[in-house]
């Protein structure tokens, strides 16, 4: 599957992103039950958004946790690195009806646009996952 996420600040361009993977996975209104800091990096905004994504399949898939909302993200340079920070709300997965398994997200096709200087307003990005 292929989505588009876009958003005023590259921070709301990947929490989008993030609500398109939970939309695939589940259908359902998920509760903010449970409090949870994510952390990622990557060389580039690419990596950064590869590994980001990565992150909820992870906790989907060890801690059948799903995302509800995101309290709050950062995403700032520090090095030669990108790193997001992320603090979100979510429930036990087991609570609701799991729609489509995502295997893994991939870099086919991935890339992340910044506003452009002839008049975009927004970020974007493109994501493939394998289901």
């Amino acid at each position: 599957m292929k989505f588009q996420a876009f958003g005023n600040t590259i921070e709301k361009c990947f929490e989008n992103a993030a609500y398109a993977v939970v939309n695939i996975v589940c259908k359902d209104s998920v509760k903010g039950i449970i409090k949870k800091e994510i952390k990622a990096s990557g060389k580039d905004l690419e990596e950064l958004l590869y590994n980001f994504l990565e992150e909820f399949l992870f906790l989907i898939d060890s801690n059948n946790f799903i995302i509800s909302k995101f309290k709050k993200i950062k995403i700032y340079r520090k090095n030669e690195h990108y790193v997001l920070t992320a603090s979100v709300l979510g429930d036990n997965l087991k609570n609701y009806n799991m729609q489509t398994g995502i295997k893994a997200i991939t870099y086919n096709e991935m890339w992340v646009a910044s506003p452009s200087k002839d008049g975009g307003k927004k970020f974007v990005c493109q994501v493939v996952v394998d289901v």
